[in-house]
């Protein structure tokens, strides 16, 4: 195959970098298959238009590797490693370990050493516990293709696609890789991404000589998606072979931060200042008062690992990956883990009305003519139309096909068709019979009657499309959509004997025959999900291509205010500035077009609200890129499904409802780990800082502080568990940093009052040497560390909400090893001492009044924290 390419060498395109797309065969390519024949392409590949056996397509997926636009994110345990040791945090800690092993301080060095070698061990295993969960419920809606293998057709996940494969494309499906057309009819590809047009292409499978590919009227690529007809494809090129996969790593390497790691990188900042201020001030400090250079920068050092939630990444990833695993309990699939924070701080819902305000169960209920009275040749006519037409059938086209009355169709044969687009809201098929040419168009009411100048009287005689006979239609229209009704105008065109193909210029001069009425009765159970959305803090917009009177009357049916409505008309007519300021008071649109509905979430967002948005058809996806958190269904078109973050199981409020619950819960685990953290390690380096300078001798040794540290970073494994307030499941909850350091400055605080107390103590009552005094106050410290657990898990009283049995047990774990380490003959290592039955029992009374200060100051710091 490589020599026949090289037989068509071109220069890749302007707007394409050679070097993105790695050796300069693979260039040619990409950019050079539909210049061959197809049979020799066929050749080339091994292939045949039967398709791979099953044992070719394993071996060339090894061959080729996946279809996948991204490298697999697939490291090797030392690659891992390697990324883990690199982290700074981590570096600073093996410089620390080299210089107490060469100072000959080998207790530093060895709890240094397992400091490092558990927190990447704790780091690497949970991580890999979440990919594999993650990585099996992405597989589970994997979005497939209909690929010929072994001789049958097969769905088979476009990750798993090779060269040589054979596709049958249908409309809205999503291109999976570069190829040429071997069979096609009047397919539609929407290549905007590739072209910046936003008009479909026609394509064909009749040989091209354009060597430009915006121009292969025969070659499909990668990322496109079909918005018309159907095709038989042959795979050419796959994965980062491929034109889009340049493109697509260029643009994941531009992706914007989400909401939940621009408030990670805020906290990182925050703690960054914090570090950096407090072990600065202690170094230069001792360095000043003559403290020997060695032992102040481990002193330093210590500090700063102190101060830093490094188990923040394990937490956050393993948080995320149980609230996927428990939102997939709840039908709700999540693709990308960041968007379940972005789900639980969603305040805004749009979605279209059908599925999930109504049943979705179609009922074609009347065949009306312009009489009003029932009509069977348009039934007739509307049963032509849905049955030839080739893309995807609606569930329009379902009623229709399947109404029990339908006259008999088999005397007539498909000879043409104009596609379906939304541009346009109508499709044309050419239907024969006999010597008898009809084009049928069949579509949205408004775009039928723009293209009509007459109307079918009863004799079937064109009568003209007057200024009386509109009015008597829009009084038609107007009975049947304000019970709730959706409408389907049908007009026909009769075209010359002979005619085989239809375009866009014969869609005029057409004559109306009359309606489809269908019915979709709203959800029993709409009204009491819209409640428990609303009772959750997340306001419901509809966003649909039907009828206003259609709109508003199902939203009214379902709860929701009817009042006010913005049509798409009215829509093209505002600025976004204008479209920001009226949409917060509205609640319904109707007859939107794709556009529309991104204008519209931006405006939404540009007013501050945190927006998802829930479709399932090609003209949805670019409104679910645009949201915050973009939802499809099961059953959705291809494109939507790539488009989403999450999939829902079921297309039903309640099923999202509890997705929300499940997103805030997550995120409040996150938040609950971040003011543990913070507070308590702040208080403690804080208090130590201080201390280091005004006592002769170290508040606790650099090891003491690290195992400090890691006692209590592994009391709160048990985090990612615990349940939550209910408060915080009823709100939405973002990020805010600024009241995350309220929380911390006033607990530290606190906790630093009492270890000036603890030390107080210690030195005026119990004249305390530097090992007694360390061993009490590490001692004091790690307990109060973490008992307050228990405490600032909550809002509420620390009794009233009972922590989950993981947590209890990862707490009072670490708890009883501290105790069993100081009493036991392994203290000396880390420099401990034995201490007096007078001194545990004050110890014990310090640590029993600092949780009850604790449980004070924290209803203060949470009523500052919800300000």
């Amino acid at each position: 195959m490589e020599q026949s390419l090289k037989k068509h060498r071109i220069r890749p395109p302007r707007d394409v970098d050679a070097d993105q797309y790695g050796k300069e065969t693979i260039v040619e390519e990409k950019f050079s298959f539909w210049l061959q024949p197809t049979d020799a392409l066929l050749a080339d590949l091994h292939s045949r238009r039967e398709g791979l056996s099953v044992s070719d397509a394993a071996a060339r997926i090894k061959q080729y590797g996946p279809n996948a636009f991204h490298a697999a994110i697939k490291q090797s345990l030392l690659s891992k490693i390697g990324k883990r040791i690199l982290n700074p945090l981590i570096a600073i800690l093996l410089v620390a370990a080299a210089i107490s092993s060469i100072s000959g301080d080998l207790g530093s060095f060895v709890i240094i050493l397992t400091v490092i070698t558990i927190s990447i061990t704790l780091d690497i295993v949970q991580e890999h516990h979440a990919e594999v969960a993650v990585e099996t419920l992405r597989r589970s809606v994997a979005v497939k293709a209909d690929v010929r293998r072994g001789g049958a057709l097969v769905a088979v996940p476009v990750e798993d696609i090779v060269p040589g494969d054979i596709i049958e494309l249908r409309t809205g499906d999503l291109v999976p890789a570069d190829g040429i057309i071997l069979d096609a009819h009047n397919l539609q590809v929407n290549e905007s991404l590739m072209t910046g047009e936003a008009f479909p292409s026609a394509k064909s499978e009749a040989p091209c000589s354009n060597p430009a590919p915006s121009d292969a009227t025969n070659a499909l690529f990668a990322g496109t998606s079909v918005v018309g007809g159907n095709a038989l494809m042959l795979v050419v090129a796959t994965g980062q072979r491929t034109r889009f996969g340049g493109i697509a790593i260029a643009l994941s390497a531009a992706e914007p931060e989400t909401a939940l790691e621009k408030g990670v990188h805020s906290l990182g900042v925050l703690i960054l200042k914090l570090t950096v201020f407090l072990t600065l001030f202690v170094l230069f400090a001792h360095l000043v008062a003559g403290r020997p250079p060695i032992d102040s920068f481990l002193f330093a050092v210590a500090l700063a690992v102190g101060l830093t939630p490094e188990l923040l990444p394990m937490v956050m990833t393993v948080t995320l990956a149980r609230g996927a695993l428990r939102m997939a309990e709840k039908k709700v699939i999540v693709k990308r883990l960041s968007s379940i924070h972005d789900l639980g701080a969603m305040d805004v819902l749009c979605t279209d009305k059908t599925g999930t305000l109504t049943q979705a169960v179609v009922t074609l209920v009347e065949h009306i003519g312009i009489d009003g009275q029932s009509s069977d040749r348009l039934l007739m006519l509307a049963a032509l139309n849905s049955k030839f037409e080739t893309g995807v059938r609606s569930p329009l086209d379902v009623a229709i096909l399947a109404h029990p009355d339908q006259p008999p169709t088999d005397a007539w044969i498909r000879r043409g068709e104009v596609p379906f687009d939304f541009e346009r809201r109508c499709v044309s098929v050419l239907a024969g019979n006999g010597n008898d040419s009809w084009l049928i168009t069949k579509g949205a009411p408004e775009a039928i009657l723009s293209r009509a100048i007459a109307i079918e009287g009863k004799d079937g005689k064109p009568l003209p499309l007057d200024a009386a006979a509109r009015a008597a239609l829009d009084a038609l229209q107007n009975k049947q959509v304000t019970q709730g009704f959706r409408l389907l105008a049908l007009a026909v065109k009769p075209m010359p004997a002979g005619t085989t193909e239809v375009s866009l210029t014969d869609e005029t001069d057409l004559t109306l025959v009359g309606f489809c009425v269908f019915s979709d009765p709203p959800k029993l159970d709409a009204a009491a999900a819209i409640a428990t959305l609303q009772g959750l803090g997340v306001r419901l917009k509809v966003i649909s291509g039907d009828h206003a009177e259609v709109v508003r009357h199902v939203a009214t049916a379902v709860g929701l205010n009817g009042d006010r409505l913005l049509s798409g008309d009215e829509i093209s007519d505002l600025t976004e500035t204008a479209l920001a300021a009226r949409i917060e008071n509205v609640d319904l649109f109707a007859r939107v077009d794709p556009d529309q509905k991104t204008r519209i979430i931006k405006a939404l967002q540009r007013r501050g609200h945190v927006v998802g948005f829930m479709g399932d058809g090609i003209n949805d996806a670019p409104a679910i890129r645009a949201a915050h958190v973009g939802l499809s269904v099961e059953g959705a078109t291809d494109i939507a499904r790539a488009a989403a973050d999450m999939i829902m199981l079921a297309p039903d409020l309640g099923v999202l409802a509890e997705g929300v619950k499940e997103g805030r819960r997550t995120f409040a685990n996150i938040l609950k780990y971040v003011r543990m953290g913070t507070s308590s390690n702040f208080g403690n380096m804080l208090s130590m800082a201080l201390a280091s300078i005004v006592l002769p001798f170290l508040p606790l040794l650099p090891m003491q502080i690290l195992l400090n540290n890691l006692l209590y970073d592994l009391s709160e494994i048990g985090i990612p568990f615990d349940s939550v307030d209910a408060d915080d499941v009823d709100h939405p909850h973002t990020w805010d940093i600024k009241s995350i350091l309220r929380f911390t400055i006033v607990m530290g605080a606190v906790s630093s009052l009492f270890d000036i107390a603890t030390f107080t103590i210690l030195l005026k009552v119990f004249n305390a040497d530097a090992a007694t005094f360390q061993t009490a106050w590490f001692l004091e410290s790690i307990a109060t560390q973490i008992l307050v657990i228990f405490l600032i898990r909550s809002r509420g009283h620390f009794w009233s909400s009972r922590p989950h049995w993981i947590l209890v047990a990862t707490s009072l774990g670490a708890l009883g090893f501290t105790v069993a380490l100081v009493l036991s003959p392994l203290r000396k290592i880390f420099g401990f001492v034995t201490i007096e039955a007078q001194l545990g029992l004050s110890i014990c009374a310090i640590v029993a009044l600092y949780l009850v200060c604790a449980e004070i100051a924290k209803r203060l710091a949470m009523a500052r924290l919800r300000a």
